[in-house]
């Protein structure tokens, strides 16, 4: 489990520790934080990138990667692209190599992949977008997920690696940080629970398919020992813009503040939102939570936490 100390990651790994699995946390905790870690799994203390990261898939008996350690900062990636490849291409490389490499029999080799469906798509010709939906990118981020999809197939049918691609839409929930644009949710409550003003970028009515981790933590699950090479849309198909967000998160904590506006950022999709009918029909996962019950539970731990 890369990137086990994380938001996600870290969700995903109690999950699986709970199932009864060994689960090894590969995290170099630049983002991620040791508590997030389960005391069941065994974490080691590298980046993805490094020959140690790689000889530990290699050597330990790892059948089932599940890959969520990555550069996920869309305007970092936009400032400094080589950077961001360098963490989501090359360090997802060297685990692939490592992997194909083992002695564990191909048939049970398996990644799961961490992808994007917020930002692989660009600016959507159709909404939901289905995962027929073209791939065109608008940031160094989204191109960086879409070259791991591409070099995940060249793994399947060269080594015979199974694959679960799992696009994601904005991720938000408990444990998530308040830095980047992923953690909008993060960032609003932090604020509204310090009694600090929030600012919206642009009129705020951008939008956004807003999936609640418990719901991620399902499909990764589902997905767990699948064979061949499948891509997946996780989320729930419905557009929120910042502006209601903001209204349903201010009345979740009971705040009567009110947002101000500032510029808009450069280049922002407009729009988004993936239909994950394939994987619910595929993969029998249920429907996703509602927006206010995702929101409800996780200011409800922000409360306590933040």
């Amino acid at each position: 489990m890369t990137g086990g100390a994380g938001f996600i990651g870290s969700h995903v790994t109690d999950a699986l520790v709970k199932a009864g699995h060994r689960v090894l946390v590969v995290d170099d905790l630049s983002s991620g934080r040791r508590e997030n870690v389960h005391a069941g799994a065994e974490l080691h203390t590298l980046d993805i990138c490094s020959p140690q990261a790689a000889r530990l898939i290699e050597t330990e008996g790892v059948e089932v990667l599940v890959h969520h350690a990555a550069q996920m900062d869309v305007r970092r990636s936009t400032e400094d692209p080589a950077f961001d490849a360098g963490i989501n291409i090359l360090g997802t490389l060297n685990l692939l190599g490592a992997l194909a490499n083992s002695e564990v029999s191909a048939e049970r080799k398996q990644v799961i992949f961490a992808s994007t469906g917020g930002a692989i798509y660009g600016e959507q010709e159709t909404f939901p977008a289905e995962e027929s939906h073209p791939a065109r990118p608008l940031s160094p981020y989204g191109v960086s997920k879409l070259a791991g999809e591409r070099y995940l197939f060249y793994f399947h049918s060269q080594y015979g690696l199974n694959v679960c691609c799992m696009r994601y839409a904005n991720v938000y929930g408990e444990r998530q940080n308040s830095h980047g644009e992923a953690g909008v949710v993060a960032i609003f409550l932090k604020k509204l629970l310090a009694g600090e003003v929030c600012r919206i970028n642009g009129d705020g009515l951008q939008t956004r398919d807003y999936i609640h981790v418990s719901d991620v933590v399902r499909a990764n699950l589902a997905a767990f020992g699948q064979s061949g090479f499948r891509t997946y849309n996780v989320g729930t198909g419905i557009e929120t813009n910042v502006v209601e967000l903001y209204g349903l998160l201010a009345s979740a904590v009971g705040s009567e503040l009110e947002a101000t506006h500032g510029p808009g950022m450069p280049g922002e999709q407009r729009r988004s939102s993936i239909d994950s009918a394939l994987l619910r029909r595929e993969l029998e996962v249920p429907d996703p939570l509602t927006l206010a019950e995702g929101l409800a539970l996780t200011s409800a731990w922000f409360r306590l936490n933040a």
